[in-house]
């Protein structure tokens, strides 16, 4: 089985790219998701330093671009970037909600392991920002199970939520304890996110307006600013509604050693799935999936947590962060909110979570973020952060950990330098 690795990768600005008429609440885009598209692809193209004809195959990430941009069959709008070059060429869409790109990034990596490929394409896009608050929240729903969660008006706050009360319940926090612990979470991710000068809540945006940059600076925010949104989560736990791409191409490992100076392999991979309807799990204080995709992705990496220097987790909600945290066994089950609160997992830290921000900084375009995280991840291990970087050194073995719909969809990836 040929070993595969990163040899290019770029990342747009997240952000949201349209104008709003305040007086007729006309949406104008700014930014298409074709426009976002075109410059990820010939972005990450041209970091790999690699012809455009050299790319056998493309996979394209994206969740719901039908309803989010009235765009379906997205896939084969990629070769447009190269129209002469990509013409012919297989593309395809791959949707996996949240991990739509990490979906992606493993059917592309398949298909080089096949044997029938030797340099391959991914890119994650989604465009959100054209729908009003209402049609997100339809969209989005549309991960969840439909019959018992979407269709009865339950939205992915409140699916979350249960994993936040679950976790609660099970290790006897207090309510003011818990909104700490996840306070804590969320202001490391905009500390981090600040940093970014690709982030959606960068330099400038409302945390940095805020100085939102300490747990008590969240939960000294007026109710106004930081209400309820499904109890016990509140506005400041939930990730962001964002527009952008990222992309990856991906080589054999001997064509990359060959070609590059610096080269990074994929070295484990892990996927799982869960039942779709909550109602369904054993539990709603663990991310039982996302542990058994962590074993298995370490277990062909030969590593533990140990060695990991770095990380990007699916911080969708505060509480997902704590519970990604302790599934790739940086913390002891029921311990990451007090990690977090004790300030571990900063750019000080033997191994940083999120250097990017995160979803909740940088933010979550949903098709766009499996593919974000690697290429972050990537330009960390490189020596080249954007943004942020791990104070102890250039990380030389990382993790993603991407989950689709409510942990339903869950991908595990661990990132080794070979050169």
């Amino acid at each position: 089985m040929a070993g595969t690795c990163i040899v290019g990768a770029y990342n747009t600005q997240f952000g949201s790219f349209i104008q709003k008429n305040k007086e007729t609440g006309e949406i104008t885009d700014t930014k298409s998701i074709y426009q976002l598209m075109d410059e990820a692809i010939r972005g990450a193209v041209e970091d790999s330093g690699m012809a455009p004809e050299e790319i056998d195959a493309i996979w394209v990430g994206s969740f719901a671009p039908a309803l989010f941009t009235n765009q379906d069959h997205i896939g084969p709008y990629a070769l447009e970037s190269y129209p002469e070059a990509f013409r012919f060429k297989p593309a395809q869409r791959v949707e996996g909600a949240c991990a739509s790109s990490s979906m992606a990034i493993l059917n592309a990596i398949y298909g080089i392991e096949s044997g029938r490929y030797k340099t391959v394409l991914v890119v994650g896009v989604e465009k959100m920002n054209l729908l009003k608050s209402a049609g997100v929240t339809h969209a989005l729903a549309g991960a969840s199970f439909w019959p018992t969660e979407g269709g009865t008006g339950m939205t992915f706050p409140g699916l979350f939520a249960e994993y936040a009360k679950g976790y609660q319940k099970k290790y006897g926090f207090g309510d003011e304890q818990l909104r700490r612990m996840l306070a804590s979470a969320g202001a490391l991710m905009y500390r981090n996110g600040v940093l970014n000068p690709l982030a959606h809540f960068g330099k400038g945006g409302p945390s940095d307006k805020y100085q939102l940059f300490t747990a008590d600076a969240i939960m000294g925010l007026p109710e106004e600013k930081n209400p309820v949104v499904a109890a016990p989560l509140r506005l400041h736990d939930c990730s962001l509604v964002t527009d952008g791409a990222a992309a990856l191409v991906i080589s054999r490992t001997d064509i990359a050693m060959a070609r590059k100076d610096a080269v990074v392999e994929f070295a484990g991979l892990g996927h799982t799935t869960e039942r779709m309807a909550i109602a369904d799990r054993e539990n709603m204080h663990e991310l039982i999936a996302a542990k058994k995709a962590v074993a298995q992705a370490f277990g062909e990496a030969g590593i533990s947590s140990k060695d990991l220097k770095a990380v990007e987790v699916h911080d969708c909600f505060t509480i997902n962060q704590l519970l990604c945290t302790e599934a790739l066994g940086l913390s002891e089950d029921g311990g990451a909110g007090r990690d977090y609160v004790a300030g571990r997992f900063s750019p000080g830290d033997a191994c940083p979570v999120n250097l990017s921000g995160g979803l909740k900084a940088k933010g979550h375009p949903v098709g766009a973020t499996g593919a974000s995280m690697h290429v972050l991840l990537y330009k960390q291990m490189l020596g080249k952060p954007i943004g942020a970087a791990r104070a102890a050194g250039v990380p030389d073995v990382t993790a993603t950990l991407n989950v689709g719909g409510s942990a339903v969809t869950n991908s595990v990836t661990v990132l080794r330098r070979i050169k």
